[in-house]
């Protein structure tokens, strides 16, 4: 298993908006092989901004890449980049291979 994650940090003010854009965005994880399962985190908030985490699990880190050559991929991310005055710089990647699970 491999989960991968972006952390965000989106400015105070704009938690709402940005959930309404993740929210409402096609995905198109449920196409791509390999892929088990989507969480949208949100975390602590900070005097300037509040943490966010996309977090996807992947039954293989090959998987994971897969994804992130596919047209799949591009299509979930084709505006990414419309919404930027909501972030306070770019997204963070984070990826780990599962040692151990339970449940």
């Amino acid at each position: 298993m491999f989960i991968a994650m972006n952390r965000f940090r989106v400015a105070r003010g704009a938690e709402d908006r940005f959930e309404q854009v993740w929210t409402n965005r096609e995905r198109h994880l449920a196409e791509v092989p390999g892929f088990v399962a989507f969480k949208l985190l949100r975390g602590p908030e900070h005097a300037d901004h509040t943490l966010f985490v996309s977090h996807t699990l992947w039954d293989s880190r090959v998987s994971f890449e897969a994804w992130t050559r596919s047209d799949a991929f591009r299509k979930a991310h084709a505006s990414a980049g419309a919404n930027k005055d909501m972030y306070l710089g770019p997204p963070q990647f984070e990826g780990f291979e599962v040692v151990q699970a339970e449940g």
